[in-house]
C-alpha cells in the first residue's frame, strides 16, 4: 500500500512497527502539498520546517515507546482560525492576515499530545463567513473531485486537503454546517460533537454559542480516533463540559440491529436534487438490511432554521468582531484622520463583503427598536427547535437525511446569490442551534461524479451511537477511494457510479420507493418491533 493511501490509523500503526517513519510521512506530505495544493489552494501556510522537526521529535518518542497512540506521526492540517503559537493564524482576512498568536488552541494542543504533526494552516471562508470557502482573502480553494467546484465551506481547505492527499486527517470548525457540508462535498467524513465536547479556546470565535471543533477524516475510524485525542474538560473556556466515557474508538462495532432511525420528511421535499434523495434513501436501506428500523416522521419547525441562524449567528458576529479595531493587532490602514476616521478605514478595508454584510446585519438586530422584533424572537424559536430534536430523541435513536440539498456547486455560481449560499445550509443549521451531534459521510455520488452526504443526527453525548451507526453503514457500503482530478475533469471512485439516482435501474428505484411507503405507513408497527 501506497503511504498517502493509508488512512490516519493505518499510517500511525505502520510508523509503530517501523514500517515506515514520522519524518517520512511528513516528508510525503509536504511534496505532496507542494505539487498539488497549486491546483487546489487548500493551504494559507505551510510550516515545512515546524513540521520536520516536529516529525523528528514525535519518532524518537515513538522508538522509546513513550508515545503509542492511533495518530502518533500523523500529519494534520489545522483550520486557519484556531489559533497556534508561532505561526501565522489569519482567517482567511486581510484583518489578520500578519497575526502570530502567542498560544495554541487546546484541539491543537491536545492533538500534540497525541503525536500528531502539524503541516499548516488551512484556507477557509473569512472568519468563516461562507459555505464554499470562496470569501477568502487568499482566492477559492477548489474541489479535488472537479477544480470547476467548491469544495464547500467554511472549512473547505480542511476537507479540500485531505480530498486531496495532502494531509491524512485536519481540523475544522463547524458553526452551522461548516464541516459536515464540505466534508459532503469532498467525499470525506466529517463530525460536529455536542456543543462543549471540544474546547473553544484559541478558537477565533464567529458565533460563541454555535462554534464547535471537529475532525474532517478519510473514514469513520479515523473520525473516532482523531474525536478521542481532542475531547477534553478545559477550564479555559467556560463552555467546556466535563465527560467521562470519551474513548470513541470503542464505538467501532457493525450493529444496528433494532436501532430506530427516523427520517424526517421536511429534509425530502422540495428542493433536494433527486440523485441526493436517492442516495440518502439507498442508505436507509442497507441500515435497515442490517436490523435498523425506519421511520419517516415530521421533524417541524425546518423551515425556521436558516432565519434563527443567521439572526443569532450574526449578532453575535457583531460582538465577537468589535474587538478587531485596527489598534491592539491585526490590519491598520495607512492613511486616517483621528481615531474615529482609524476605526473606520481599518474595518473597512480589512473585512471583506460577507463579513461586512453579517456583521451589518447583526448590529441591526441587536440595536435599540428591534432586538426585541429581532434577536429575542429568534433566541424563543431556537429553544422550540431543541424541543422538536428533544420530542424526536424520545422516539429515535438517531435521525438520518441529506448534508446539503445539492452536491458542491460551481465556482462563482454562490457569491452571486448569498440567499441561495445561506439555503445550502438547511439540513445542518439545526443540528447547532440545539447544540446536538451530527456526522456526514459520503453515500454516493451523483449524474457528474461528485460526491452525495449523509447526514447522521444524535442526541446531546451521544456521539458513539452516531458512530456506531456510520460505521456499520461505511462496512455496508463498501469503499469510497478517490482517484485524482489534476485535469479538471471529473474525479471517480472504485466502486463506479452505482449509487449515483441517474444509474440506479427500475428495480432498485422501485424498491427504494417501496419502502417510502412502508417507512410511511408502517410506523406503528415499527415502534412495537423495538
Amino acid at each position: 500500500m501506497e503511504l498517502m493511501d493509508m488512512t490516519a490509523v493505518e499510517l500511525a500503526a505502520a510508523i509503530r512497527k517501523g514500517k515506515t517513519t514520522a519524518v517520512e510521512a511528513a516528508e510525503t506530505v509536504l511534496a505532496r502539498i507542494e505539487e498539488r495544493d497549486p491546483l487546489y489552494n487548500c493551504y494559507v501556510t505551510v510550516d515545512r520546517e515546524g513540521a520536520l522537526k516536529q516529525a523528528q521529535v514525535v519518532q524518537a518518542q515513538i522508538e522509546t515507546g513513550e508515545m503509542t497512540g492511533p495518530l502518533a506521526g500523523v500529519p494534520v492540517a489545522v483550520k486557519d482560525n484556531l489559533c497556534t503559537k508561532g505561526l501565522l493564524t489569519t482567517c482567511s482576512s486581510r484583518m489578520l492576515g500578519n497575526f502570530v498568536p502567542t498560544y495554541t488552541a487546546e484541539a491543537v494542543v491536545n492533538l500534540q499530545k497525541a503525536g500528531a504533526v502539524i503541516v499548516g494552516k488551512t484556507n477557509m471562508d473569512e472568519f468563516a463567513m461562507g459555505s464554499t470557502t470562496e470569501t477568502s482573502a487568499y482566492g477559492a480553494t477548489r474541489n479535488p473531485w472537479n477544480r470547476a467546484h467548491v469544495p464547500g465551506g467554511s472549512s473547505g481547505g480542511s476537507a479540500a486537503a485531505v480530498a486531496a492527499g495532502e494531509c491524512y486527517f485536519a481540523l475544522g470548525s463547524d458553526t452551522g454546517g461548516s464541516i459536515r457540508q464540505p466534508a459532503a462535498h469532498c467525499g470525506m467524513v466529517g463530525m460536529k460533537p455536542t456543543y462543549g465536547t471540544v474546547s473553544r479556546y484559541g478558537l477565533i470565535a464567529y458565533g460563541s454559542s454555535l462554534d464547535q471543533i471537529g475532525p474532517l477524516t478519510k473514514d469513520v475510524t479515523d473520525c473516532a480516533a482523531v474525536l478521542t485525542s481532542i475531547t477534553s474538560y478545559d477550564k479555559k473556556d467556560s463552555t467546556s463540559l466535563q465527560r467521562q466515557d470519551t474513548d470513541f474508538m470503542s464505538a467501532l462495532t457493525e450493529d444496528v440491529e433494532g436501532m430506530r432511525i427516523g427520517i424526517p420528511n421536511d429534509y425530502l421535499g422540495e428542493g433536494l436534487d433527486e440523485d441526493v434523495r436517492m442516495a440518502v434513501l439507498q442508505a436507509a436501506e442497507k441500515l435497515e438490511d442490517r436490523g435498523a428500523v425506519i421511520e419517516r416522521f415530521d421533524l417541524s419547525l425546518v423551515e425556521y432554521a436558516i432565519p434563527v441562524y443567521y439572526t443569532i449567528a450574526a449578532a453575535e458576529a457583531s460582538s465577537n468582531l468589535e474587538r478587531f479595531d485596527g489598534i491592539k493587532y491585526g490590519y491598520c490602514t495607512d492613511n486616517y484622520t483621528g481615531l474615529h476616521n482609524l476605526y473606520k478605514k481599518s474595518r473597512s478595508e480589512g473585512f471583506g463583503e460577507e463579513v461586512k454584510r453579517r456583521i451589518l446585519l447583526g448590529s441591526f438586530v441587536l440595536s435599540s427598536g428591534y432586538y426585541d422584533a429581532y434577536y429575542l424572537k429568534a433566541l424563543r424559536v431556537k429553544a422550540l427547535i431543541k424541543k422538536a430534536f428533544d420530542d424526536a430523541f424520545a422516539k429515535y435513536d438517531v435521525i438520518l437525511g441529506p448534508v446539503t440539498p445539492t452536491t458542491a456547486p460551481k465556482l462563482g455560481g454562490s457569491l452571486a446569490d448569498p440567499i441561495k449560499m445561506y439555503l445550502g445550509d438547511i439540513y445542518t443549521i439545526a443540528v447547532n442551534l440545539a447544540g446536538l451531534p451530527g456526522i456526514s459521510l459520503p453515500c454516493g455520488k451523483d449524474r457528474n461524479g461528485l460526491p452525495i452526504g449523509l447526514q447522521l443526527i444524535g442526541d446531546c453525548f451521544q456521539e458513539k451511537k452516531l458512530i456506531q451507526t456510520a460505521y456499520t453503514y461505511e462496512r455496508s457500503r463498501g469503499p469510497f477511494a478517490v482517484i485524482m482530478d489534476t485535469e479538471g475533469e471529473t474525479a471517480t471512485d472504485s466502486w463506479g457510479a452505482v449509487y449515483a439516482g441517474r444509474s440506479q435501474g427500475a428495480g432498485e428505484r422501485q424498491g427504494i420507493q417501496g419502502n417510502e411507503e412502508r417507512w410511511n405507513k408502517e410506523g406503528s408497527r415499527h415502534e412495537q418491533t423495538i
